[in-house]
């Protein structure tokens, strides 16, 4: 039986670039703003309210998790986050969804336009 990801779809922009941030590795605030607008190539920023208030509904969802710093010498107040396997399945499922409305889109974009009478 497969797992029903549909309560989750579509993700919001703010979360899909969270759970893409958190894809590669573990990332405190700060750093998922930076790779956020590394992966955007500057075209998408998060603001520290957007990204927190996102981070807290992913956590509550059991999207993502706050994980252990990866060394002792990290300042103790920075807190790292994580993509849970439940986050890893919907943003796997968002970028299949994803993937067919690029597809239909660029069917869409070669029909040639139908003539007006």
């Amino acid at each position: 039986m497969t797992e029903d990801l549909s309560p989750f779809l579509p993700l919001s922009p703010a979360t899909l670039h969270i759970l893409l941030a958190l894809a590669g590795e573990d990332r405190h605030g700060y750093g998922i703003m930076q790779e956020v607008a590394r992966q955007s190539e500057g075209q998408y920023k998060l603001g520290p309210g957007t990204l927190y208030d996102n981070l807290e509904k992913l956590i509550n969802q059991a999207m993502v998790e706050e994980a252990p710093a990866p060394s002792a010498n990290e300042d103790p107040r920075r807190r790292y986050y994580r993509l849970t396997g439940l986050g890893r399945r919907v943003l796997s499922a968002e970028i299949v969804r994803l993937g067919g409305v690029v597809r239909e889109a660029r069917m869409r974009l070669r029909a040639p336009s139908p003539r007006r009478v």
